[in-house]
């Protein structure tokens, strides 16, 4: 019989290279199946993504690449173009300067510099997409706890990509 070989073979170069971008997409596509809520609750699972790759793999994804992402995710949810294409942007930015700051970093360093980015992407979202009268602040805050409780499911998710990637 037999055996196994010990390791996978990675992926090709030109699949290894486009995973992380199609993770990003498929967790921007996953806000648009039917839920029925009557609040937006559910987290922005492609900027989860993002976030995840830039914390696990830093090089997966070209600092140009959020702009184009983040439009992705505006025409995908319906969000006012070019909101997600700054707001990720600008957290992709922040996680990378708050990186830049700690030395040696662990889970939860990890977690608090992507909360951070959440709450301010989310936040600016808030701004962009809805009038400063409107009363959506608490689910405003139910999102960005839930999204922020979901990123270590979201990042485990990327890291299996990542070891099936093959650097």
């Amino acid at each position: 019989m037999a055996s196994a070989p010990p390791f996978r073979e990675p992926l090709p170069l030109g699949s290894a290279r486009l995973l992380p971008w199609a993770t990003v997409m498929i967790g921007s596509l996953l806000t648009i199946l039917p839920f029925g809520a009557t609040l937006s609750l559910l987290p922005p699972f492609g900027l989860l993504a993002l976030l995840s790759w830039r914390l696990l793999a830093p090089f997966a994804i070209r600092r140009w690449a959020p702009a184009f992402l983040g439009l992705f995710d505006d025409l995908v949810s319906g969000q006012p173009v070019g909101s997600a294409m700054l707001l990720w942007t600008l957290a992709y930015f922040l996680v990378g300067a708050l990186e830049a700051r700690s030395a040696l970093r662990d889970f939860w360093q990890n977690w608090v510099i992507a909360a951070s980015a959440i709450a301010v992407a989310l936040a600016g979202g808030r701004l962009a997409a809805t009038p400063l009268g409107a009363h959506v602040d608490v689910a405003l805050g139910v999102q960005i706890i839930l999204s922020i409780l979901l990123f270590p499911a979201v990042a485990f998710l990327i890291a299996r990509v990542d070891a099936r990637r093959g650097r």
